[in-house]
């Protein structure tokens, strides 16, 4: 062993023959400190109970939510409440929901994927069924729409 030629051996320390009270001391000031500094319900400092977020006046004066909306695939698909449509289906169907209500603002769910082309053309057949222009998008990430559609 590396330890002979040296005598290291002899000079080292023996191993304590019992734990002492200051083991246990460490070990349930370590378990406490997790306990209390782990919990989620800490609140950050700073922020007292009664925080609010800031508000601008006025911010909500011309806001207006959307009375149908309808989600686009990438690949074409048209999806409403009552169903798939196709590009000549949608007009017709933007055209009697125009009708049957005051103002209408339509919202197009799609995801990133959908040609502006697709975009324009349910632009132009709701400006032509009487929409409230201009039509309001929400694109995003193509996997976020799994499983939304037709809501």
């Amino acid at each position: 062993m590396i330890t002979r030629p040296l005598e290291l051996a002899s000079k080292l320390r023996p191993p304590p023959r019992s734990m002492d009270a200051l083991f246990y001391v460490n070990a349930g000031l370590i378990v406490l400190f997790f306990a209390l500094f782990g919990s989620r319900f800490v609140l950050t400092p700073g922020f007292g109970v009664d925080f609010r977020l800031p508000t601008v006046a006025g911010a909500n004066e011309s806001a207006r939510s959307a009375t149908h909306v309808i989600s686009v695939d990438s690949s074409g698909q048209i999806l409403t409440n009552d169903g798939n449509r196709t590009m000549e289906d949608l007009e017709n169907w933007l055209i009697a929901e125009g009708k049957g209500t005051k103002d209408p603002v339509l919202l197009v769910r799609g995801d990133m994927l959908v040609p502006s082309g697709t975009l324009a053309a349910i632009s132009s057949a709701a400006q032509k069924a009487g929409f409230v222009m201009p039509v309001h998008w929400a694109a995003g990430d193509p996997t976020d729409l799994k499983g939304q559609k037709g809501r």
